[in-house]
């Protein structure tokens, strides 16, 4: 077997089985996978100026072997590596036993010191001189293509999305697997909930599609607008991808799979899902955070952007204090406050409004209440309890129940239930006030308008 020191790909193509050493810039990369056997292989696509680009299968019997790529448009150099045919396509091999190689960042222009190197790597002189070519013709050229990054609040159920997210906390779930709690600073879509209101007291909504982290501390420095999605790591390669996150750093994610429980979102990275780091100075990371500083700051700007214009009127409040979401009142450490929240009122407890008020007379309701930050309980109870509902008849409660909920109605006049439909409670106002001690919250200085 020929070794033939630097070639570039128009002429390494040419040389089947041969050894050869390649610099070039690195246009795509996988997640590591283990092999059939005990070894972890990755694969890159690389190109240069002379050629369009060839795979590079990477072999290494530890997960640290492997290059850990911190963007495309990285550049590069494999030592050693084998050129192979396979019906008609050409591709380089990595062999874990004699290639090496080097990777340096394709941007930065004064420096040639390689970010990760394989331990029998040796560096030439006129490396340097090659990568700065690289990198001069990189930043004149369109070869790498940046595709569409969506908001959290343009997510579905039926694309896969690309997203660009700031990880705030990385954990495991009760069943083993890996999450984290990523953002980016806008509120995803409310969902339509398709369990019957009746059913609550036995079957709740669940408050969290995964828990909150035990952790009070950390759960204090989540930001307090916009929705946090549970991100799944259903992969092989976790401990690739563990030294890739850091928790406060913001990274690209690709084909990501986005899913509902009982009407929560929740991303799935699969096998086919890749993840980028991202500098702090990048474009799409200033406007998301431009757009969260400008929320956070702001009364009106802090309800959910999906009640806009404006909540309605099923509501009435009577408080003065400033807009505020259901992860202010989660994360609040004052032993009592008051808020003010734009709010849905997704399920209660009792559903029967003849079974409202104890056997004393005293109102005693539990409602689940969620936005795009949270969801939560709160008790409708006593003197508050009777001006939330606000002297309604049986009757008049029971249809003012039904429209707070969302139960879908059939006919013109709204007196036929749809069987099985989907709720879409509305938004409306209410005011809270919590007891961090008791670790509890009541709606007060509300009204149900008749």
């Amino acid at each position: 077997m020929v070794y033939r020191r630097f070639l570039c790909i128009k002429d390494a193509v040419a040389c089947i089985n041969d050894k050869v050493d390649l610099i070039a810039v690195i246009l795509n990369f996988s997640l590591p996978q283990t092999t059939r056997g005990t070894d972890y292989v990755c694969k890159l696509k690389i190109i240069d100026e002379s050629h369009p680009e060839i795979p590079v299968h990477v072999f290494a019997q530890e997960i640290d072997h492997l290059p850990f790529v911190a963007a495309v448009g990285d550049i590069i150099h494999l030592s050693r590596v084998v050129m192979r045919i396979h019906e008609g396509d050409v591709y380089a091999i990595f062999n874990k036993k004699f290639s090496s190689f080097a990777l340096y960042d394709g941007k930065d222009v004064e420096n040639f010191q390689p970010y990760q190197v394989l331990l029998r790597y040796e560096a030439r002189k006129h490396d340097a001189m090659i990568i700065a070519g690289l990198r001069k013709w990189l930043a004149s050229s369109h070869v790498i293509d940046e595709p569409n990054f969506s908001l959290l609040e343009e997510i579905n159920e039926v694309d896969l999305v690309n997203l660009v997210c700031k990880v705030l906390h990385i954990c495991k779930t009760t069943d083993d697997k890996w999450m984290a709690f990523i953002w980016d600073g806008t509120d995803a879509p409310p969902i339509s909930i398709y369990k019957k209101p009746e059913d609550e007291e036995h079957n709740p909504l669940p408050l969290h599609f995964k828990p909150l982290p035990s952790s009070g501390h950390v759960l204090h420095t989540f930001p307090t607008v916009g929705t946090i999605l549970r991100l799944i790591f259903d992969v092989e390669c976790m401990p690739y991808i563990l030294q890739l996150l850091k928790v406060c750093q913001w990274f690209k994610f690709f084909c990501v799979e986005c899913k509902l429980h009982e009407g929560l979102w929740y991303g799935v990275f699969t096998s086919y899902s890749k993840i980028r780091d991202i500098p702090n100075v990048d474009i799409l990371i200033l406007e998301r955070q431009s757009n969260y500083d400008c929320r956070s700051l702001g009364n009106l700007d802090r309800m959910p952007s999906w009640s806009c214009p404006w909540p309605s009127k099923i509501t009435e409040v009577n408080c003065s204090a400033p807009f505020a979401t259901l992860m202010d009142v989660l994360t609040c450490q004052k032993v009592r406050k008051k808020f003010r929240c734009v709010i849905r009122f997704v399920a209660v407890i009792p559903w029967r409004v003849e079974d409202f008020r104890s056997p004393d007379g005293v109102y005693r309701v539990k409602f689940t209440l969620e936005d795009p930050t949270a969801r939560i309980h709160v008790y409708s109870y006593a003197e508050d309890g009777e001006k939330f509902f606000n002297g309604l008849s049986t009757g008049g409660l029971k249809r003012k129940l039904k429209e707070l909920l969302g139960v879908p109605k059939s006919d013109d006049d709204g007196q036929e239930e749809i069987e099985g439909g989907a709720r879409n409670p509305p938004w409306v106002q209410c005011c809270l006030k919590s007891h961090s001690i008791k670790r509890r919250r009541w709606i007060f200085d509300t009204k149900l308008v008749g």
